[in-house]
């Protein structure tokens, strides 16, 4: 054991029940990509089977990656959860990259994304909030970007700042946001369900009308899909099933911010390891059986529309109007509830890192709420400036905005880093188990070697597979990640090891 930064300073309170870590688990997954994403994946996989699959194959993903991370929760309770794996089975250089890139890019990316995704369907019931409306026009800053501060973007903004701020208030308050959103969204999740399901269910589907498995026979190009993709037949197919698996995946993401909380987690051992699997398990399956509504109440090329909240036109086609609405309020309603909980986990893992002497000393020091405060305003300030970058379209149609969506391309920078380190932390059950292998494990993976082994072949399929076929914008996700190298070996001189 080591000694703390700040020795005085208030301690973490282990102030969640089972119930709460499983409210922050649906919670940070739940958020908007359940119901806008498979309008992009169903566009570049071209039928309704291929699309359950894009789902089913990032479920499979999430639940193995959910075993094997239980392990590690339930032997390393501590506050940073991933960070501390990471470190303990790689070396502090790891879990420093891992930290460094969740500040830079994948905690604070998603909140902005979720936050972008919040202020898009305020638009809906505020039509002057809308990404096209400009408080500050575009301005080209280097290469395909321009900055840019719409009526949206500020709303984006104004939400992340408004749940930083009511999370410094202590885990309380940061608890009860978080359990009243989850249990109202995933109701709302439920319902849209139910919705499809039962009354939208009608010959003129996408299960009816479209070919669910040959993708060709609904007018699939996969080189008008992904222009300059120079492979056909099934590689293309497949290929671009892996592309199709960004929008499911980063709607399955987060659900490892639970083990940040690790430290303010009662009975971990025990708690961990059960709010990992049946959030995991509950969100995998009403996410497939969403998609499931999806098709069976819409036409494909209602499913394929560009920018398209498929969940909202699902509730179009049966309620009208009164139908877009009630999905909007839901949508937001998801969405913050969504971010409160990315808020709160995410800042806990630069807190470790403060305490391990790897970042600024101050981001260690908890508040006389018990909560570190500075962490948190550090990644909502961050986060703020990730919602203002636009990337600039090359041959906009006629009419077409030419600056690009925020929110896809916050998606695309996040995903292929998140999966690296993903992929590193499932490996770190397998080197922890020949590394400490005395270490007391209240839970052991089930089916192990073989859930890991399947999550690092898929994982490292689809890094491949983006690499080739989003090279720009998962290209500048590896670099941001890289920036860390030199920083690391900066805070190093001054550094210690220390653990919690």
């Amino acid at each position: 054991m080591s000694e703390a930064v700040a020795g005085s300073s208030p301690k973490l309170v282990r102030g969640l029940g089972v119930m709460d870590a499983s409210m922050i688990v649906v919670g940070s997954m739940i958020g908007s990509g359940i119901f806008i994403t498979s309008a992009e994946s169903s566009r570049l996989i071209g039928s309704p089977g291929w699309l359950l699959v894009a789902w089913a194959l990032a479920g499979v993903l999430t639940i193995t990656g959910a075993l094997c991370c239980a392990e590690l929760a339930a032997m390393m309770p501590r506050a940073g959860g991933q960070y501390v794996f990471l470190r303990e089975a790689y070396g502090p250089a790891a879990g420093f990259l891992f930290g460094w890139s969740l500040l830079l890019v994948i905690q604070t990316g998603t909140i902005a994304a979720v936050a972008v995704a919040f202020a898009r369907f305020m638009g809906v019931l505020a039509p002057q909030v809308s990404e096209s409306n400009y408080i500050i026009a575009p301005r080209h800053v280097f290469g395909s970007y321009a900055i840019s501060l719409s009526t949206a973007q500020l709303v984006a903004i104004i939400l992340i700042l408004l749940l930083t701020a009511t999370n410094t208030r202590g885990l309380k308050t940061g608890k009860l946001i978080q359990n009243t959103f989850t249990l109202t969204k995933t109701a709302a999740l439920i319902g849209l369900i139910l919705v499809g399901l039962l009354l939208g269910w009608n010959s003129h589907s996408a299960a009816y009308t479209s070919s669910r498995w040959n993708p060709w026979a609904n007018g699939w190009n996969p080189q008008l899909v992904q222009p300059g993709l120079t492979t056909t037949g099934t590689n293309a197919l497949l290929m671009l099933l892996g592309l199709a698996m960004v929008g499911p995946l980063f709607a399955q993401s987060a659900w490892n911010n639970v083990t940040f909380t690790g430290s303010e987690i009662r009975d971990p051992g025990r708690n961990l390891p059960r709010a990992l699997l049946i959030g995991c398990l509950a969100v995998v399956a009403l996410y497939l059986l969403a998609n499931v509504a999806y098709v069976v109440t819409l036409p494909l090329a209602t499913i394929q529309k560009p920018q398209n909240s498929v969940a909202t036109a699902t509730m179009q086609a049966v309620f009208n109007r009164p139908g877009t609405i009630l999905m909007a309020v839901a949508i937001m309603i998801s969405t913050f509830g969504c971010n409160n909980g990315l808020i709160l986990a995410g800042a806990r893992v630069y807190y470790a890192m403060a305490r391990d002497r790897l970042f600024f000393s101050r981001i260690a020091i908890l508040n006389s709420k018990h909560v570190p405060a500075v962490a948190l305003i550090t990644q909502g300030i961050w986060a703020s400036l990730l919602t203002l970058p636009r990337t600039i379209k090359v041959s906009p149609a006629p009419g077409e905005d030419p600056y690009g969506n925020v929110y896809t391309q916050l998606l695309e920078y996040i995903v292929s880093a998140d999966l690296v380190f993903y992929a590193l932390m499932v490996g770190a059950v397998i080197v922890m188990r020949r590394k400490a292998p005395a270490l007391d494990r209240p839970y052991r993976t089930f089916g192990y070697p073989v859930v890991p082994l399947i999550y690092i072949l898929l994982a490292l399929l689809l890094v491949i597979d983006l690499a080739l076929l989003k090279a720009q914008t998962s290209g500048i996700g590896y670099l941001l990640v890289l920036t860390g190298i030199p920083i690391y070996f900066v805070w190093r001189r001054k550094a210690s090891t220390v653990r919690d």
